[in-house]
């Protein structure tokens, strides 16, 4: 997964890879599903969350990133990609020793059985996007500035009251540099 470069049709003052995006992704999927447990009434299992967001672009490694514009261009091809997703998955699990096959599988496969889990990943998977957008604009890179909105309108988009907290709440600190945020 660390070699997998993400934003590809992009110019980057920062590069990030696959690897790097997961572990961010599980890391702000954890506290969505403690805001949304806390403040929200859901009941999310928070290792679980880590567990499948750490997991979520596993596939890429055979795939590599497809870019958002790409996947989404038109319904024929994100269809194609789904398809494509799903075969990358199946071919992670036949590279697995038999005994451990069942366990990815739920992993590799969770949106299919965990709808609420999905959701809150994928709300995780844009807010990883969105903070992207935000450093590479702080460092002066403008090619940034459009994917920025369009990722902030795309998480509010979703309804998703633990992601609508956290965007309000937290991620305007990611505008700020260490020294602004009182530094240590």
């Amino acid at each position: 997964m660390k070699y997998i470069n993400r934003w590809g049709l992009m110019r980057n003052t920062a590069t990030e890879n696959i690897l790097e995006h997961s572990g961010q992704t599980a890391m702000l999927a954890h506290m969505l599903a403690l805001i949304g447990n806390k403040y929200f009434g859901k009941n999310y299992d928070l290792g679980r969350v880590c567990l499948f967001a750490l997991y979520h672009d596993a596939n890429e490694t055979i795939t590599g990133d497809l870019p958002t514009p790409v996947k989404y261009f038109n319904q024929q091809i994100n269809d194609s990609y789904k398809e494509i997703e799903e075969l990358s998955k199946n071919k992670l699990l036949e590279m697995l020793p038999g005994d451990f096959r069942d366990e990815y599988r739920d992993i590799l496969f969770f949106e299919e059985h965990y709808e609420d889990y999905r959701r809150l990943i994928k709300s995780a998977d844009k807010i990883s996007a969105h903070i992207k957008c935000i450093e590479e604009v702080k460092s002066g890179n403008s090619e940034f500035v459009a994917a920025k909105k369009a990722t902030l309108e795309s998480i509010k988009s979703m309804g998703l009251p633990e992601a609508d907290y956290f965007t309000e709440n937290f991620v305007p600190a990611f505008e700020y540099s260490l020294d602004e945020l009182g530094g240590l």
